[in-house]
Formats: structure tokens, C-alpha cells, sequence
């Protein structure tokens, strides 16, 4: 049995853990409205432009002489996986989740007999597929989104995916990201940004409607599909950014009620204990007393 010193010092250790979650899931709470506005804010302009060029890419698929973002290399041999995590974590289910859909594509593709690469952005994604997939890792990005996810880098990412296909290093690239639904709630989601997905054409046989475009319509497309990137790039990053606190604060939550629950128990069984005592003393002393 612990002695009441021991208690003591547990019960302390347990208030300056509860200090700190609580401390932590309120910044992550602050952190999280704005972050989950920047995300929100971002999904309509990356849909539509995603919808606007479904709807260019579909009238110029099959033709000869289409981009090769748009058409692809014509083989599905090498893939790469750009793989988003954070750089932290204490965030709950939120690293694991995203790191487990991509060990299981890596694993589905090398079964495949696929050449995979992997582009790590984040530093909890490079540390997992590290002890697993170490040479499958071409590049690392750990340094961004310290204050705010910035354009500037989500452009630093498509810029490096898109001089490696222009290279010919990969045939098809996967993004494995999380969704943001609720602070409770994160969707892994994977997302297939080269070839562009080109959507099918409509089951009910509707018309297409067409199109006249000036300058050409590969011309357009040349220009609208590197920014696509980048901007797909950039709202995943600013969904993996609100995921990230709002799993954060929905652990650091649970973290700060476990602390009390375990508080109230050490309490508990402190106070039993030194009644114990307390009442052992009283029966010695009574018992000398009788005895004299």
C-alpha cells in the first residue's frame, strides 16, 4: 500500500498534467476556428476549379496530342504517394489514421508490382513510413505550417510533383490527406491529383455541351492544370491543418477528464487510507490507556 507521501505526490503529478491538457485544448481550440474557416473558405474555389476543368479536360480527353497531366504516360507503373500528416502529435487518432491509408496503399501497390515512391509532408508521416518504407522516400517537407498553412508552400509541394512528371519519374500521384468534418470527425481521404481524373461521361446520356475557347484548349489546360495542383495541394493542407487541432482538442479534452477521474480516485483512496491511520492511532492510544 502507498504511503500517504506517495499519494500525495501522485495526486500533485496528476493536477500538473491536467493544468497542461486543459492549457493545450484551449489553444487548440482557438487554433481551430481559424483554421477550419481557411479550410472551409477554401473548398468551394478548389471544387469549382476542379468541376471546370472536368468539364475542359473532358471535351479534350482522348485527343490526340492532350497534356500529359491530363492523358497520362499511357502506363501505371511507378506511383507516388504524397503522404500529409502533422508535425506533431497528441492529436489523438489523427497521424495514425492517415499514416495507416498509406502503409496500406504502399503495401497494395508493391503486391501489385508497382514501383512506389513516397513524398513525405509532415514530420510524424516521415518518421512512420521511415522504419517501414525508408527507401521508398524521395523527399521530405517537416517545416511547414509552424504558424499558417501558406500558398506559397502547398505551390513549393505541386512545383516538386510536377517537374518529377515532367521528368518521368512517376506515372500516377495519390495525395493522402484528412478531411475535415467536425472537431470529432476526420475523413482520410485519397485523392488522385496526375493524371488529372477526368469524370464520366453522364449515365443518362444528356448532351455535352460544347465548348469555343480562345486561346486553344490545350493552351488553357496547360495553364490551369499546374495551378489546380497547387491549389489541391493547398486545401488539403489547410483541411489537414483544422483536422489536426480539432482532433487535438477533442483529445486534450479526454485527456483533461481521465486526469480528474484519476484525481478524484487518489483522492479517495488517500483519504481512506489516512482515516485508516487515523483510526489506528486512536485504537493504540486508547488501548495504552486502558492498559495503564
Amino acid at each position: 500500500m502507498p504511503s500517504l507521501k506517495e499519494f500525495r505526490v501522485r495526486i500533485a503529478s496528476v493536477q500538473s498534467t491536467k493544468k497542461i491538457t486543459s492549457a493545450m485544448k484551449m489553444v487548440a481550440a482557438s487554433k481551430l476556428r481559424r483554421s477550419q474557416d481557411a479550410a472551409e473558405a477554401a473548398r468551394p474555389y478548389a471544387e469549382r476549379m476542379e468541376r471546370m476543368l472536368g468539364n475542359l479536360a473532358g471535351a479534350a480527353a482522348g485527343r490526340v496530342g492532350a497534356l500529359p497531366m491530363l492523358a497520362g504516360t499511357g502506363k501505371d507503373d511507378v506511383h507516388l504517394v504524397v503522404l500529409m500528416t502533422a508535425n506533431r502529435g497528441l492529436a489523438g487518432g489523427f497521424n495514425s489514421n492517415i499514416i495507416r491509408s498509406g502503409r496500406t496503399l504502399v503495401r497494395e501497390l508493391l503486391e501489385r508490382g508497382k514501383t512506389v515512391k513516397i513524398l513525405a509532408v509532415g514530420r510524424k508521416g516521415r518518421d512512420a513510413m521511415r522504419r517501414d518504407f525508408r527507401e521508398l522516400i524521395i523527399g521530405e517537407y517537416t517545416e511547414f505550417g509552424r504558424k499558417t498553412v501558406q500558398f506559397a508552400e502547398a505551390n513549393e509541394v505541386a512545383s516538386k510533383v510536377t517537374a518529377m512528371f515532367a521528368a518521368g519519374e512517376f506515372d500516377v500521384a495519390t495525395m493522402i490527406y484528412a478531411r475535415f468534418k467536425s472537431a470529432v470527425s476526420q475523413i482520410v481521404t485519397r485523392q488522385q491529383i496526375i493524371p488529372f481524373p477526368v469524370p464520366q461521361a453522364s449515365p443518362t446520356g444528356d448532351a455535352q455541351v460544347v465548348y469555343d475557347y480562345e486561346p486553344s484548349d490545350n493552351e488553357i489546360l496547360g495553364a490551369l492544370l499546374p495551378r489546380n495542383l497547387a491549389i489541391q495541394v493547398f486545401r488539403a493542407m489547410l483541411e489537414n491543418a483544422a483536422s489536426f487541432f480539432g482532433s487535438q482538442m477533442a483529445a486534450m479534452d479526454s485527456a483533461t477528464r481521465n486526469a480528474g477521474e484519476m484525481i478524484n480516485k487518489l483522492t479517495l483512496r488517500y483519504n481512506r487510507q489516512r482515516q485508516a491511520m487515523i483510526t489506528k492511532e486512536l485504537i493504540e492510544i486508547i488501548s495504552g490507556a486502558e492498559a495503564v
